[in-house]
């Protein structure tokens, strides 16, 4: 009886949970991939998540900042990006390797509406986060695809390796890239990163870069697009390109990113019929002394695969 309740209860979890386990059926995945100042050119379908985003004006459009796809219909950027919610003007780009093509896996969609956390400081950089809402869905690609997001209490200690992808400029002052940059940076620990900016690093940033080395670094342009961590063979996205210093590659100062882990809650409140895949970082594998509904609910997942299809590609 009891095992019967406690697959009964899991079953529920399973059915609440649904949303974010379409998310995690697709999300951070990368079957094409077999990095910015001091980078290198991504190859095709490599960061299928990137986002460039557009705007556009009387003579055409440029690239203003990155993004990244968390669902069908939703994308991850920074508040600093866009200086006023007016959606009208912006275009965002998936799929996309060049800005002066050709891109034969692009597809394109303007965005509906632009969401800032509401505690955004343009002052400080706090909250720097936005939520871009699409226009209409999008169909899941190997070159378009959505990524994992850091759950609440992810831990990324400082060293780990961590990937930024933009079209941000190739040096502070240059041109914008043209082809899709990568870079591994570090991570960089709280207190390190908060001296060099004098106390101003809060608990809703992330740090990486090579401190007291530069040369590798995010720049203008790259804001608003992801930092991403591995996971196995899933990537999970831990920050949002929020500032650095003026030059980019200064080695007094790392770059700094939004904590995506802070913002869960506030990122499920607006895509609650479909949320992100939201995992913890590191990952816990469930041991066999978990708790005899952690068991079940793991049991469950095996005895019940089809839950899976409650996923809705439209």
């Amino acid at each position: 009886m009891k095992f019967n309740i406690a697959l009964s209860v899991a079953g529920t979890i399973l059915l609440f949970i649904a949303g974010s386990l379409c998310q995690l059926n697709v999300c951070g995945q990368t079957p094409l991939n077999t990095r910015i100042i001091g980078g290198e050119d991504a190859q095709a379908g490599a960061w299928p998540w990137q986002v460039s985003i557009h705007v556009n004006i009387s003579l055409g459009s440029y690239h203003s900042c990155g993004g990244s796809l968390i669902n069908k219909d939703w994308v991850l950027s920074a508040a600093h990006c866009f200086k006023r919610n007016d959606p009208s003007n912006i275009v965002m780009y998936f799929g996309r390797r060049s800005q002066s093509g050709p891109n034969p896996n692009e597809i394109f969609r303007k965005a509906s509406q632009i969401i800032k956390h509401p505690n955004y400081d343009s002052t400080k950089f706090d909250f720097d986060i936005a939520l871009v809402q699409l226009s209409s869905s999008v169909d899941f690609t190997n070159y378009v695809r959505p990524v994992c997001l850091a759950a609440a209490g992810s831990v990324f200690a400082g060293g780990t390796e961590t990937w930024v992808t933009g079209f941000g400029t190739l040096q502070s002052g240059g041109t914008p890239a043209d082809t899709l940059q990568e870079v591994m940076i570090p991570i960089v620990n709280h207190t390190d990163c908060n001296e060099s900016y004098n106390g101003s690093i809060t608990s809703n940033m992330i740090c990486a870069g090579l401190l007291n080395v530069g040369g590798k670094s995010a720049c203008h342009g790259d804001s608003g697009g992801p930092a991403v961590n591995t996971n196995g063979s899933r990537w999970i996205q831990s920050g949002i390109v929020n500032f650095g210093s003026e030059r980019c590659d200064d080695p007094k100062y790392p770059n700094v990113f939004a904590r995506v882990s802070q913002f869960q809650d506030w990122i499920k409140s607006f895509t609650v019929k479909n949320p992100p895949g939201f995992v913890k970082f590191p990952s816990n594998v469930l041991s066999s002394s978990a708790s005899p509904l952690l068991l079940s609910v793991s049991l469950a997942f095996s005895i019940i695969p089809l839950t899976i299809s409650l996923c809705h590609s439209s």
